[in-house]
């Protein structure tokens, strides 16, 4: 017999020899003491990989752990098959029409079972407890490779249509399985060995479905407590109510109308939804003449701007005379900005507003007299004092008022509470890729971001890439702990308009250099392009929402 081959792996610039073979899992359960959180992949070579590769030439590797945004969505990934897996054991699968996964809620995931049991906390006690017994048996989660045609027949067996349609659209040849315990399913993106690595989460009953409340990366070991977000989850639960009575629910609905030619309808449809919740809006605006300010604040990319403007519209129609500020241009010079935890200006921060400045000209305004408001200037990154309008108001004016702030107290501490209005607007996607893999909300937004930095900043997706982590904390800190202190929640998103981003966002992110930090994220985003049919945005109305990232725009919007 020949000598076994051995092959030298660097961990941290360390390097030590491991036969032939070997998993990297059991390379991570030795380095695992270098790490400050559960190591849940790897990169070998720089390259995005699972524990259960093996060990077959010498190689750099770089675990990945929960505190990193692969690890952790590669966690909730798995928790979601534990979870569906589980759940079909203690109900039965006789019982279980259809398990959905419908969008995200508080720290975790919201889904919707359909079938003959009474679900309650009764049932979810007994899914939850078999989560944890299967997690102390840690079962391997086994991946097999079939063909394109073979996943599409067994989704048509497990009753997985939207699996079924989704795949019969893909032109790769081979498709990826997991399963526990022969309980087996498609999911987008990797999963850990087994299900002993998934000892965090909790399900609460909530609405129609339940809630399996989930870790983030900025705490991987705990789990916070359930607080539902109300407002957002209802217009989540209207769209997604509308998306099926359009009959799409998922990217294959899509695809089929677009190979039909019916996309032009639906098109037009979901703008005269949005048009209508629109006048719906400065109807209630209207009726309460106190109100003279509008504030309209969301996360980056939701379409703060647009629908700054087709309100503006809206109100026009009530006989008011409204007028757009960008809370933007009460911006301090960039270089007073503030830092962040690693030394970078932190310009989500309210810091970054000459807060006082901003008071004192709202105040002037709503007391009758002249203000002349700032410009802040985004090229040399300075305020320039009077250089904007010069604006009074007059009884049937009203002030709209766009900025990531606006829902923030301390923005507007010395205006009355009676005259403001407040409007929270975020892209909340309402169309899954299937039953089981949602489309995260922060995507539609990064690519949104992405295709407007580049046509409106001359910005490279690398760029952007980069600094979304920064502006994702951003958000977390600044707009959504006030999402439900608004008096409405607007969703900005359109059901169709993935299939019409593509196109643009595609040659920029292969742009991406292969050796950059941000290839990882940039693979991720073109292979989950894949799933989608291209559509030319020549249908998409000049004043749609969807034009202020793609260009063509009735309004000044970049």
């Amino acid at each position: 017999m020949g000598e076994m081959k051995t092959y030298q792996v660097t961990v941290k610039g360390k390097t030590c020899a491991y036969p032939e073979g070997t998993l990297y899992e059991q390379i991570a359960a030795e380095q695992a003491k270098a790490y400050k959180a559960p190591i849940i992949l790897a990169r070998a070579g720089g390259k995005l990989c699972e524990l259960t590769n093996r060990l077959h030439q010498d190689v750099t590797l770089d675990f990945v752990t929960m505190t990193e945004t692969a690890g952790i969505q590669s966690y909730h990934r798995s928790v979601k098959l534990l979870a569906l897996y589980a759940f079909y054991k203690v109900a039965g699968h006789e019982n279980v029409e259809k398990i959905t996964v419908e969008f995200s809620v508080s720290r975790g995931l919201y889904l919707e079972p359909e079938g003959n049991f009474e679900l309650g906390g009764a049932l979810l006690e007994k899914v939850e407890k078999k989560m944890q017994e299967l997690v102390q048996e840690q079962l391997p989660i086994e991946k097999r490779a079939v063909s394109t045609d073979e996943a599409i027949e067994i989704f048509r067996r497990h009753n997985m249509p939207d699996k079924e349609k989704l795949f019969s659209y893909r032109r790769v040849s081979r498709v990826n399985l997991y399963s526990i315990n022969k309980f087996e399913d498609y999911f987008y993106g990797y999963m850990v060995p087994n299900t002993g690595y998934l000892k965090w989460f909790k399900l609460y009953p909530y609405a129609k479905g339940f809630v399996i409340q989930l870790p983030q990366k900025e705490k991987p070991t705990e789990i916070a407590p359930f607080v539902p977000s109300e407002k957002v989850f209802c217009t989540l639960q209207e769209s997604n109510e509308w998306g099926k009575r359009l009959g799409v629910n998922a990217v294959g609905d899509l695809n089929d109308l677009i190979v039909r030619g019916d996309l032009g309808e639906l098109i037009l449809i979901q703008e005269a939804l949005m048009e209508k919740k629109l006048g719906k809006i400065a109807e209630a605006i209207a009726q309460d003449r106190r109100k003279r300010i509008v504030l309209i604040a969301g996360p980056s990319s939701s379409g703060k701007t647009s629908f700054s403007h087709r309100l503006s519209i809206q109100l026009k129609t009530y006989g008011l005379t409204p007028h757009p500020i960008a809370v933007d241009n009460y911006f301090r010079d960039r270089t007073l900005a503030p830092k962040d935890a690693d030394g970078k200006f932190n310009f989500e921060a309210l810091e970054c507003v000459d807060v006082e400045l901003f008071n004192e000209h709202m105040l002037r305004l709503l007391n009758g007299e002249e203000a002349v408001l700032p410009r802040y200037n985004f090229n040399t990154g300075c305020q320039e004092l009077g250089q904007g309008e010069h604006l009074k108001l007059s009884p049937d004016d009203i002030l709209v008022i766009e900025g990531i702030h606006c829902l923030n107290n301390r923005l507007t501490y010395r205006l009355p509470s009676d005259c403001r209005y407040r409007i929270y607007i975020s892209a909340l996607t309402q169309l899954n890729i299937d039953e089981h893999n949602r489309i995260p909300t922060t995507d539609g937004r990064l690519i949104r971001r992405i295709i407007r930095d580049a046509r409106t900043r001359g910005h490279s997706a690398q760029e952007t890439i980069g600094r979304w982590n920064s502006v994702r904390r951003g958000e977390e800190e600044n707009i959504f702990p006030y999402q439900e202190s608004a008096d409405v929640v607007f969703n900005s998103a359109l059901i169709y308009e993935l299939s019409v981003l593509k196109s643009y966002a595609e040659p920029l992110l292969f742009s991406v250099p292969r050796d950059s930090q941000e290839y990882e994220e940039a693979k991720r985003l073109l292979k989950f392009f894949d799933y989608f049919l291209p559509v030319a945005s020549e249908d998409i109305p000049r004043n749609s929402l969807l034009r202020e990232f793609i260009g063509g725009s009735l309004f000044p919007v970049g």
